[in-house]
């Protein structure tokens, strides 16, 4: 940031000073001010209960990282940078060898105090090796006197490639189709996650019975033996998951729907399987999307996928 010039005068005799330049040291404490204002802006720093901090330039817009990270503030590649009563800041290192997009979710440690909901922050398309920060705005609900600094933790950290993300809205893909899934539902140890695709492109879409999926663990690795069944009857009836398989055109706007079906129950002959992702492709020949309904699978070793049937269209 610019500084005043520094000036020296060397006189023995008295030199009448212009009636302008009374204004001059004013003007120079004006810059002076500005320049601090300027300093300040530069980072954010939230007062502690009865007192106020000083601005400094190490601050962020989260407040001043800590020397050490607090115990939950790293977590698979992600880092919690620093936290203030308006927001979290986060880093990602892509040390992948493709563009992922990341989904980070934080969560409260503290007792008493929380989030007024557990924020979810997000980054895209981050390139191979690249290191790149994200916010998230924390919600939290201050009690008075309590510290300004939340007990705040990385919860759950989820990517999958940039390639195959899946799209809910937006410009439309290159693949002429926009393919996600819902935020499910549950009830008794029962899951029903729906997939959706919408032709967003100008020419037919045509899907003929079922979609083909694969279950992968966190490490996006197949999760081996399990069985994909056709349609949800072995698990459950009244899923929506048991229509014929049929063969559906779609046009541009139209779209169809797939429900994916699972349990989570437990019993003593192996160890719960726990798989975020499931890669789908509408029809064998398809780029493949990944998208993440979270399958807690439990020791079942199943689930169930229906046909895709007729949805309303959708933009």
């Amino acid at each position: 940031m610019p500084t005043p010039a520094s000036a020296s005068v060397s006189a023995s005799v008295p030199v009448p000073v212009p009636a302008s330049a009374v204004a001059r040291p004013v003007l120079a404490t004006t810059a002076l001010t500005a320049a601090a204002v300027l300093l300040a802006g530069c980072g954010t720093v939230t007062a502690g209960s009865g007192g106020s901090a000083s601005p400094s330039v190490s601050a962020g817009p989260c407040g001043v990282a800590p020397t050490a990270p607090p115990e939950g503030w790293v977590r698979d590649g992600v880092r919690i940078v620093a936290v203030n009563d308006a927001c979290a800041e986060f880093e990602m290192t892509n040390s992948g060898g493709e563009a992922v997009d990341v989904s980070v979710l934080f969560g409260w440690t503290g007792v008493g105090d929380q989030f007024g909901s557990n924020p979810t922050g997000t980054l895209t398309a981050v390139a191979p090796g690249a290191t790149v920060r994200g916010r998230v705005e924390t919600g939290r609900t201050a009690t008075p006197g309590a510290p300004l600094v939340p007990a705040v933790r990385i919860t759950r950290v989820r990517s999958v490639p940039t390639a195959e993300a899946p799209s809910q809205g937006g410009p439309c893909p290159a693949s002429g189709v926009r393919l996600y899934a819902d935020q499910g539902d549950a009830a008794m140890g029962l899951r029903v996650v729906g997939l959706h695709l919408v032709n967003c492109g100008t020419s037919p879409v045509t899907v003929d019975g079922y979609p083909q999926v694969q279950v992968l663990d966190e490490q996006h690795r197949p999760v081996d033996p399990l069985q994909v069944l056709k349609g949800g009857a072995a698990i459950a009836t009244g899923t929506g998951a048991d229509a014929p398989p049929q063969r559906i055109v779609l046009g541009t706007g139209e779209g169809a729907r797939s429900t994916v079906v699972w349990r989570n129950t437990n019993d003593a002959t192996s160890d719960p399987v726990n798989a975020p992702y499931l890669r789908v492709r509408a029809t064998p020949d398809a780029a493949p999307v990944m998208v993440t309904p979270e399958l807690d699978l439990g020791t079942t070793g199943k689930i169930g996928v229906g046909a895709w049937t007729i949805e309303n269209a959708r933009s």
